[in-house]
């Protein structure tokens, strides 16, 4: 009684450019899926792949009497090297042998008393 219809229309001549030119409303609707792929790549995967190929070099670069850190935090000076392993001496006497994968950083030297 007190509410009265509304009818909804459409203009015109926005349906018919619509009609008219798919291709223009497809690259509209298209833009914004690119600029995020686009972004994510710059800011997650781009700066992933740099840290990898620098932890990388770091593990190919240790030799004997580095002092590092593991990833499980145990602290020692390297005294023996292989190809997928070394040998880490955490104390005077305590030798335990990791993979290298499990170095995450490398000390300057004399950290270790």
């Amino acid at each position: 009684m007190f509410i009265s219809e509304a009818f909804a229309q459409t203009a015109p001549a926005a349906a018919a450019a619509a009609d008219a030119n798919p291709i223009s409303a497809l690259i509209g609707n298209m833009w914004l899926p690119v600029v995020v792929i686009v972004g994510m790549y710059f800011l997650v995967m781009r700066p992933q792949m740099r840290r990898q190929k620098e932890l990388r070099a770091m593990l190919e670069a240790l030799v004997k009497g580095d002092e590092v850190v593991t990833s499980g935090g145990l602290m020692g000076k390297i005294v023996s090297l292989s190809d997928d392993s070394i040998g880490l001496q955490i104390a005077n006497g305590v030798e335990v042998q990791m993979q290298r994968g499990a170095v995450v950083q490398v000390l300057p030297k004399g950290t270790i008393k």
